[in-house]
């Protein structure tokens, strides 16, 4: 399989999104059981996508991943990360914009503008040296803000992790990137690299994964629904802060001087000789 091929196939399953999900719905019924992850009721369809997906990886995406890091200098990877995520801004302001963060949808059009203009087209990030955060959205995080539910955890082929919601808001994602909007050939190429530049970014991480997670599959679907879970919670915030106690709803209880031990009674006669000399002074 050629590469210009594996990423036509990309395009067409983006195309191809809706009879996903049905293909998915239609597999619940036989992924349900006692013992079954109440998020993940798909799991056995997922993991078989999850599989050949790693096979893909392993065969294809991770070798020419491999190879292209050693060709391209880290300067140019970085740039070529730089240009793709000055793309991004494009999204970036739009969700935020439909999410109500009208600071961080200005943040993101700011950078989109700097980085055109100043970063040769992006290239280069001027954004982030002058101190302009970068605020990563998509379609999924701005369905989540309006409270719509994930849904189903699903593994999408080629595209990994996601959920009914979030691979509903792929659609979305799609024609939110200008690279959809170029012609075939040179549209399939920009995904390419951009796909094959940012595998070749992550190859320690997954090398990591390999060796420390037993079971593969769960860790990375824990992980994305945590992940996408906390990002939701946090743009709404909804995160729960450290509880710390209220030095004014401390109340300190009153500290009474030590008692000091009665003095043993004279007797009689010792009293009465006391209170004499007292008068005679």
């Amino acid at each position: 399989m050629t590469l210009l091929t594996l990423f036509s196939i990309t395009v067409r399953k983006r195309k191809n999104f809706s009879a996903l999900l049905l293909l998915s719905v239609l597999l619940s019924g036989c992924a349900t059981g006692p013992n079954a992850n109440p998020k993940d009721p798909l799991e056995p369809f997922n993991r078989v996508v999850f599989r050949t997906n790693d096979k893909l990886d392993q065969y294809v995406a991770a070798p020419l991943a491999k190879g292209y890091q050693k060709v391209a200098p880290a300067p140019v990877r970085t740039a070529i990360t730089n240009f793709f995520s000055n793309l991004g801004d494009i999204g970036n302001t739009i969700n935020s914009l439909l999410q109500g963060k009208g600071q961080d949808a200005m943040d993101s059009f700011m950078r989109l503008g700097v980085n055109t203009v100043f970063g040769l087209g992006g290239l280069i990030d001027i954004a982030t040296q002058a101190g302009i955060p970068r605020h990563s959205q998509d379609f999924g995080l701005t369905l989540g803000s309006w409270n719509i539910a994930s849904g189903p955890y699903l593994v999408l082929p080629l595209f990994g992790p996601s959920s009914f919601r979030d691979g509903a808001g792929q659609v979305v994602n799609v024609k939110l990137d200008p690279v959809n909007y170029t012609e075939p050939p040179l549209r399939n190429q920009l995904y390419a690299v951009n796909i094959i530049n940012t595998r070749a970014n992550f190859l320690g991480a997954t090398d990591l994964l390999s060796q420390a997670a037993l079971d593969p599959y769960t860790f990375v679907r824990d992980a994305y629904l945590q992940q996408r879970e906390s990002l939701i919670e946090k743009g709404q915030g909804k995160q729960k802060l450290p509880e710390y106690e209220d030095p004014e709803d401390k109340e300190e209880a009153p500290v009474s001087p030590p008692s000091t031990p009665p003095e043993p009674s004279k007797p009689a006669g010792a009293a009465v000789k006391d209170a004499v000399q007292a008068e005679a002074k």
